[in-house]
């Protein structure tokens, strides 16, 4: 079955689907996003990525291209038309499309588009773990705002690739942790403390990162909101990353050390477990 995308009103083959050559999107990557993890026909965290949406919105001054509840329809008829059982959602709001000028035009059409696709399903094991590298952070400074300005991130994860790794952590001048390309950072310590760099301008405030602060507070483990060093990462008890496609994921390796044992610990397995038994609360839409 071939692929169907929404753009600005229609569903269209996702081969065919375009947007104007004067999107400010494309232009000036003058556009936010988001992506909701499809888990057994359940949006993860559906409400608090809308909400992040909403802020991102706010913060670039750009309007609602239609409204929340007709959103969510959409969202829900582009899984539907794909067929997407086990996948992710993903949509973009652009500025809209108008003649090109750093300044903001008047009297014009946010752009709307969503697109769906199938991934494997999820499964609470944990598997082998991944590794990741340590790269510059070199993005702007309001990478709280979730535009599609990705660049240093892109960059970052194709450099963990060229290197056999999963993911690359951004390291700020201080020689701190900000976090990952399209990932929160964690580490445990060797107290038990799971440790998280807080929020603010410098890291995307992860709608995953706050369901797994609640499960982890259901399990009565706790969470420490503080900076962390490349140093300190490598010499944890663990390390995992969390996003809304990697769930919570174990870090095995850290550039060319090997975190723990080598092996996914302990509270990466139960928070992997029990985070996912936390999203399958949700109602089933498809």
């Amino acid at each position: 079955m071939s692929r169907v995308a929404y753009v600005n009103g229609r569903y269209v083959p996702h081969r065919d689907a375009q947007v104007h050559v004067e999107d400010r999107g494309y232009q000036f990557a003058d556009a936010v996003y988001e992506v909701i993890g499809v888990v057994e026909g359940r949006f993860l965290d559906e409400e608090p990525h809308l909400d992040r949406l909403d802020r991102s919105l706010k913060e670039l001054r750009i309007a609602w291209p239609i409204a929340r509840a007709a959103l969510k329809l959409v969202l829900r008829e582009t899984v539907r038309r794909n067929r997407v059982r086990n996948g992710l959602v993903y949509f973009q709001v652009s500025r809209g499309v108008a003649r090109r000028d750093f300044g903001f035009p008047k009297r014009v059409r946010p752009s709307l588009v969503v697109t769906a696709r199938a991934t494997p399903p999820v499964s609470p094991d944990p598997g082998p773990g991944v590794a990741v590298i340590t790269v510059p952070d070199i993005r702007w400074k309001r990478v709280d705002i979730k535009t599609t300005g990705l660049l240093g991130g892109a960059l970052g994860k194709q450099k963990a690739r060229e290197q056999g790794a999963y993911e690359a952590w951004q390291v700020d001048d201080a020689g701190l942790v900000t976090e990952g390309t399209s990932s929160n950072a964690w580490i445990v310590t060797a107290a038990g403390e799971l440790v998280t760099r807080p929020t603010g301008n410098d890291i995307l405030a992860g709608i995953t990162r706050e369901t797994v602060k609640k499960v982890a507070a259901d399990l009565q483990l706790a969470v420490v909101e503080r900076p962390f060093s490349v140093a300190e990462a490598q010499a944890a008890r663990e390390a995992f990353m969390t996003s809304a496609t990697s769930f919570v994921t174990a870090i095995v390796k850290i550039d060319d050390k090997t975190v723990g044992t080598g092996k996914p610990g302990d509270v990466a397995r139960r928070l992997r477990v029990e985070y996912l038994r936390a999203v399958s609360a949700a109602e089933p839409f498809a």
